[in-house]
């Protein structure tokens, strides 16, 4: 079956690719194209086309590079080549040269394009800051007030390298937080470029009184051991939680669950069974799904990522079908969830219609 759905995605994936190369070889040469230009253009798209696969196959940085851009402009391209095909179509029906018309819809496409790609890029690389003030009703002797900086889906690798987490180390200090989560997908599928580029050694500069905490993600994970990215995100002075809980200094319990795709995931009850959940009780799960099990489980914050909110528009329209809480803030009844829709990125390094994020909670106790 895997390998029939695997079939069907390359020869859908070949076909898109040769109409959107098909329509950039009618732009560059309208009338006529010699042979041999023709397969250098077929040659340079396929060895683009094939750049991300072939990358992530075989681990070489420059293709890695190479494919994470072709494919944010593929994607891209998929919305606006046909669009410039239709208006082509269309004003054939009036009286304007047809080689003309053609001309300018390539250079339209193209000035979009980049445009685009430009926009994208400052979205993904500019992370703002998105604040919420909620409450729960309950506390401790000790603690009226809690400052929570959290961001998720971070993938640093290649792309989303060593200045994007200083970046992320500079702004969140800034904040200056009381606690620090970190709900998954902290890698990019891959621990060496994150060791290689000394990123744990970038994290370590991270503050807060009370702690930084993760968990792990979909993402998080490689050819070795569960261990071997535990470790290397502890070396930062970042405790994992993986299914585990922790009393914190006696105001309010963490939990940090192993990821939804992880077979060997307990379930939140047993989690819960030995808890005081007459304090506050923080939940850290890199999906957003079972909201309903969470609040019937007393949790009363759930901090989330994953979704990136689609990332590229129109992706935020699937999410938002997809999950109770893509993006942002609900509460069900004692519970608040908050999902970020990210800091970093995956595969292609734009963001349109979304932008990367750190996300200040302030929570007040009664």
């Amino acid at each position: 079956m895997f390998i029939l759905v695997f079939i069907i995605s390359l020869l859908l994936y070949g076909g898109l690719v040769y109409y959107i190369g098909w329509r950039g070889l009618h732009w560059l040469r309208p009338e006529s194209s010699s042979r041999r230009f023709t397969i250098l253009y077929s040659l340079v798209v396929l060895l683009a086309a094939s750049s991300f696969i072939v990358g992530r196959m075989t681990g070489l940085t420059f293709i890695n590079i190479i494919g994470a851009y072709w494919m944010a402009c593929f994607y891209l391209l998929l919305l606006l080549v046909p669009l410039a095909h239709v208006t082509v179509i269309l004003l054939r029906l009036t009286r304007l040269p047809r080689h003309g018309t053609q001309k300018w819809a390539g250079f339209i496409t193209l000035g979009l394009l980049i445009f685009f790609m430009a926009y994208g890029s400052f979205n993904a690389f500019s992370p703002v800051v998105r604040d919420y003030e909620i409450q729960i009703e309950k506390g401790s002797s000790s603690l009226d007030s809690l400052h929570i900086v959290m961001a998720a889906d971070m993938h640093f690798g290649l792309l989303s390298g060593k200045s994007h987490a200083e970046r992320f180390v500079e702004k969140t200090n800034e904040l200056n937080p009381d606690l620090i989560l970190l709900p998954g997908d902290l890698f990019d599928d891959d621990v060496q470029p994150f060791l290689d580029q000394e990123i744990d050694k970038v994290l370590s500069k991270l503050h807060a009184p009370m702690g930084i905490y993760a968990s792990l993600g979909n993402h998080d994970r490689h050819d070795g051991t569960m261990m071997e990215l535990i470790e290397a995100l502890e070396q930062g002075g970042i405790t994992v939680l993986y299914d585990e809980t922790v009393d914190v200094q006696g105001d309010f319990t963490l939990i940090g669950r192993k990821d939804r795709i992880d077979r060997e995931r307990l379930p939140l009850n047993l989690l819960t069974k030995n808890i005081n959940t007459e304090k506050p009780v923080i939940l850290i799960d890199h999906q957003p799904y079972e909201l309903n099990v969470a609040q019937q489980e007393g949790i009363d914050l759930m901090v989330s990522g994953h979704t990136h909110r689609g990332q590229i528009f129109p992706g935020n329209l699937l999410t938002d079908a997809i999950y109770e809480n893509d993006w942002g803030h609900i509460q069900k009844e004692q519970m608040h969830s908050i999902v970020t829709s990210g800091f970093g990125f995956w595969g292609p390094p734009i963001r349109i219609g979304t932008r990367s994020e750190i996300v200040s909670i302030g929570i007040e106790f009664e």
